[in-house]
């Protein structure tokens, strides 16, 4: 990445990471109320460029939500900070897409208890939290 302290504060603020440990340009983050170590590991190199998707790299990492009611928060969030780029319904999970200030592509998803695979389509979001009688409020 190219600004560590741009990093931490995007995945603090919009994704809800906490940092665990800093070092001069490099941070450790990890999601709150887990003994993980750390989830997430970010480190400042100067002069990289953009993420080129030509080129063989690893493609996105991943975070699951606990609630149905977190993935349409963090919807907002990632809204708001205008990284949202895609969802999806995969019939066993549900899925928000978003970049980070690298252009990094993340997914945070939730699991669909006793879903089904399906073939993926777009994520009607409301209304999947109406059949289940759940509100964002």
């Amino acid at each position: 990445m190219s600004n560590v302290e741009r990093s931490v504060r995007f995945y603090c603020d919009v994704v809800g990471f906490e940092v665990k440990r800093r070092y001069p340009n490099a941070a450790f983050l990890t999601i709150p109320g887990t003994a993980d170590d750390h989830h997430l590991g970010l480190f400042e190199q100067t002069g990289v460029s953009r993420p080129d998707e030509r080129v063989a790299r690893m493609y996105h990492s991943a975070w699951e939500v606990g609630d149905l009611t977190d993935l349409a928060r963090a919807r907002q969030r990632l809204i708001d900070a205008g990284a949202l780029v895609g969802s999806s319904n995969h019939g066993v999970s549900l899925s928000l897409y978003a970049k980070d200030p690298d252009g990094l592509e993340f997914e945070i998803f939730w699991t669909v208890p006793g879903g089904v695979s399906i073939r993926t389509t777009e994520l009607d979001l409301e209304g999947e939290l109406a059949r289940r009688g759940l509100t964002t409020s």
